[in-house]
């Protein structure tokens, strides 16, 4: 049924929720299914099985594993669909499958906020702890007329957005954040970093001031939406101003949506122990 939450055990697999309104998860996880094709849904596995060992440590990553692959199996072959998996702590862990039908395909482009404060997050690194600060952000967002947030350290350094990973470019050097940044580790802008290597782009990481964006092409990374370039920066004050755009985002697209596969059995990974 769309919309519809299902708890997972051992015993029972994923059956209907009793509680329509659940406590907040410590982990989350998500991705679009596309008439049964993913992209890249070992990559969000293995996220949220590091993620469940760091934050819910109750869950152990063989019963991760299994819960993963439940949600596989349940992947609906027709239809467009957003599901979200999710892991809850204490007093009672659990995991959990929130079947959600995706929303309509948004417009090609996006238009950034650079609100007044720093990046706010807690557990930056880690998708689940955060949501409702980056929601409330989001909806300021909305309400000057852009599409998201920026994130961005007290010193200027860009991070990332509320809801995507930023890239841009640098003559044709692709540049991202900076390993040693706080940033989530984007399963989108891991599949672009691999698809520049294979077409024989240069990969650069920076700590780039957020000054300087509005000056480079940028582009936004997620796995709802794909590629989308930045046509357009909201500062502080309400005020847009134009980005920098060109044509090169367009094939960078296409390549990014055609990766799309049908998810093959046991394609989750364990996590290496340490």
């Amino acid at each position: 049924m769309p919309d519809s939450r299902l708890v997972w055990s051992e015993r029972s697999g994923l059956t209907p929720a009793a509680d329509r309104r659940p406590d907040e998860p410590a982990v989350v996880d998500s991705w679009l299914v596309a008439e049964g094709r993913v992209r890249d849904l070992p990559l969000h596995g293995q996220r949220f099985l590091r993620a469940c060992a760091d934050l819910v440590p109750e869950l152990p990553p063989a019963t991760v594993h299994r819960f993963l692959e439940a949600v596989r199996l349940w992947l609906p072959p027709r239809g467009r669909w957003f599901p979200r998996i999710e892991a809850y702590g204490d007093p009672e862990p659990r995991l959990a499958l929130w079947a959600r039908t995706a929303p309509a395909p948004g417009a090609g482009e996006v238009r950034l906020w650079i609100p007044p404060d720093p990046d706010p997050r807690t557990r930056p690194a880690v998708k689940g702890p955060d949501l409702r600060v980056l929601a409330a952000l989001r909806e300021r967002a909305k309400a000057v007329g852009a599409d998201d947030a920026v994130l961005y350290e007290s010193g200027g350094t860009v991070l990332e957005t509320a809801h995507s990973a930023l890239v841009w470019w640098r003559g044709d050097e692709l540049c991202v954040p900076d390993a040693g940044l706080s940033v989530l580790p984007s399963v989108t802008r891991t599949h672009l970093e691999r698809l520049a290597e294979c077409w024989r782009f240069a990969v650069r990481q920076e700590k780039a001031d957020l000054s300087e964006l509005p000056g480079l092409e940028t582009w936004t990374l997620n796995a709802l939406h794909g590629l989308r370039p930045v046509r357009a920066w909201i500062g502080a004050d309400g005020r847009p101003a134009p980005a920098k755009v060109t044509a090169r985002a367009a094939d960078w697209r296409r390549a990014v949506r055609h990766r799309a596969v049908l998810p093959a059995f046991n394609l989750w990974e364990l996590p290496c122990a340490h």
